[in-house]
C-alpha cells in the first residue's frame, strides 16, 4: 500500500448526490470554494429538507473533493453537464467521484465489472462485505475497521453504484447489474481530461480510469478509433505502437465541441 491512498469512509458524507450536485453547480460562481458555495447554498433556499450542518457536509466532503480541488474542473463541468443526456451524466459524475473515493473506483473495477463480464446477473452485500473486508486485512485503510464501519461502507458501495446506474436500487437482497456502455461524448471528455493532466499518450491510452466503464488496452484502442471518426483526434498505430494527434487545443474547446 506504500505510496497509495487509502481507503477512507468518506462516501458516507454523501453517494452519487446526482439532484444535489446538479444544484450546487447551477449556484457556483467562477472562484469560489467550498465555504462560500456552502453559505450561498444555505442562502439560496434550495435545499429546504437538508440541515445546515448536513448541506456543509455535502459540499465540504462530497462536492469539493470530486469537483473542486483540480483547476476549471467544475468551470468546464458547469458547460457540459446540462447538454448531455442523464445517462452520459452519471457517467461523468461517477468518474469524478470514483476518482475521489478510491474505494469505489476500486470495487467498480475489482468487483463490479468480473461480476458482469463473468455473466452474473446480481450484486450482493455479501460481495461488497467480502470486498472490504479483504482490503482491511491487506492493510488499504489506515486503521483497522470494525465490523460495523465494514458493514456501513459496504452498503455505501452498493448504494453509490445504483445511484449512477450500475445496479438495481434497491436495499435488501441480490441487486440486478444493469449493462454500462461508455457513451461517445464521455469517452472524448475523459481522453482530452487525462490529455490534459499532462499525460503522454500511452498514459492515457493504458490509464485506470477506462477500467470504469469495463475497458481494457483494446477496447481503450477501439473507443480512440470512434473518436478519431467523429473528428476527436487522429489515431495513427503499428502493432504496438500507437500516437495520437489531438484535434482540440484545450478543455475549453472541447466543450464547445461536444454541447455545440
Amino acid at each position: 500500500m506504500s505510496g497509495e491512498p487509502s481507503y477512507t469512509t468518506q462516501l458516507q458524507a454523501g453517494l452519487g448526490l446526482i439532484d444535489e450536485t446538479q444544484r450546487l453547480f447551477e449556484l457556483l460562481e467562477p472562484g469560489m470554494g467550498s465555504r462560500q458555495l456552502f453559505a450561498k447554498a444555505l442562502e439560496s433556499g434550495q435545499f429546504p429538507l437538508v440541515s445546515a450542518r448536513r448541506l456543509d457536509n455535502i459540499v465540504r466532503e462530497c462536492f469539493a473533493p470530486r469537483f473542486l480541488r483540480q483547476p476549471r474542473v467544475a468551470e468546464n463541468l458547469q458547460r457540459l453537464l446540462p447538454n448531455l443526456e442523464r445517462e452520459e451524466r452519471l457517467q461523468v459524475l461517477m468518474l469524478h467521484t470514483a476518482r475521489a473515493n478510491v474505494i469505489l473506483s476500486d470495487f467498480i473495477r475489482e468487483v463490479y465489472w468480473p461480476r458482469y463480464t463473468s455473466g452474473r446477473d446480481g450484486l450482493s452485500r455479501e460481495d461488497a462485505v467480502r470486498f472490504v473486508e479483504n482490503a482491511v486485512r491487506e492493510g488499504k485503510t489506515q486503521k483497522p475497521w470494525s465490523e460495523s464501519t465494514i458493514s456501513r461502507v459496504s452498503s455505501y458501495l452498493l448504494s453509490a453504484c445504483a445511484d449512477f446506474g450500475l445496479i438495481e436500487a434497491r436495499r435488501s437482497g441480490s441487486r440486478r447489474i444493469y449493462s454500462l456502455r461508455l457513451a461517445r461524448r464521455v469517452a472524448a471528455y475523459l481522453a482530452y481530461d487525462l490529455k490534459f493532466q499532462g499525460l503522454g499518450d500511452n498514459q492515457v491510452l493504458n490509464h485506470p480510469d477506462w477500467q470504469l466503464f469495463g475497458l481494457e488496452w483494446p477496447d481503450v484502442r477501439d473507443q480512440f478509433k470512434r473518436l478519431s471518426l467523429d473528428g476527436h483526434v487522429i489515431l495513427q498505430a503499428a502493432g504496438d505502437v500507437t500516437h495520437i494527434s489531438w484535434q482540440h487545443k484545450n478543455m475549453e474547446e472541447v466543450i464547445d465541441v461536444l454541447i455545440g
